[in-house]
């Protein structure tokens, strides 16, 4: 289970990058999050931006064996989820 991020929790974490896919229904949601991942180095936070619901669980899904799940905010109809590349 992913931990729920507070506004505050969420505020505190440092990432590398952002990768906003807000308007964005599945499949390119897990698609552009795997082809992001490809970018950035192991160790690296990614924040993922998305504002279709079923998008948080299939990429969250998707990524499970690449990254290490950090948290996801919900926040007025779209979602931060962090996550660490292994």
């Amino acid at each position: 289970m992913v931990q729920k991020l507070n506004r505050e929790e969420a505020e505190k974490i440092i990432y590398d990058e952002e990768l906003d896919i807000r308007g964005e229904v599945c499949p390119y949601p897990v698609l552009k999050t795997k082809m992001k991942l490809k970018e950035i180095e192991s160790g690296e936070v990614l924040k993922i931006i998305v504002d279709y619901p079923p998008s948080v669980e299939n990429v969250l899904r998707a990524t499970k064996d690449i990254v290490e799940h950090i948290g996801v905010l919900s926040d007025g109809g779209s979602f931060e989820v962090y996550v660490r590349k292994k």
